[in-house]
């Protein structure tokens, strides 16, 4: 096994891509996690909580679609959840390149 910071790093930042492609922040992050977490240090640490907190953002927002139809909520809500995809990727990216474990709140824990 190896360290590799900058790819870690990348991974986090991997998850802009839904700003630009829709879909492409979860299946790159899920890719590098799959290939390369037998060989990097960290990486199955820090693949795991990104795909526990993309998991967890998709269930809210499936949660808030019907809250925008009913109380209007879910508009709250989705811009929450839009600040929470742009912030804590770069958050945790930066905690990556410092050798910190990665923090995403809210995420539920689905990949242990």
């Amino acid at each position: 096994m190896k360290e590799d910071k900058q790819l870690l790093v990348l991974t986090h930042l991997s998850q802009l891509l839904d700003f630009v492609t829709g879909i492409g922040g979860f299946i790159v992050p899920l890719v590098l996690w799959l290939t390369k977490k037998d060989e990097i240090i960290g990486m199955d640490l820090h693949g795991k909580a990104i795909l526990n907190f993309r998991i967890s953002m998709f269930i809210y927002i499936l949660i808030c679609i019907p809250l925008i139809i009913f109380f209007g909520l879910g508009i709250i809500g989705l811009i929450v959840i839009g600040f929470f995809y742009l912030i804590f990727p770069i958050i945790n990216a930066i905690k990556a390149s410092n050798d910190e474990a990665p923090s995403y709140p809210f995420s539920i824990t689905f990949i242990k």
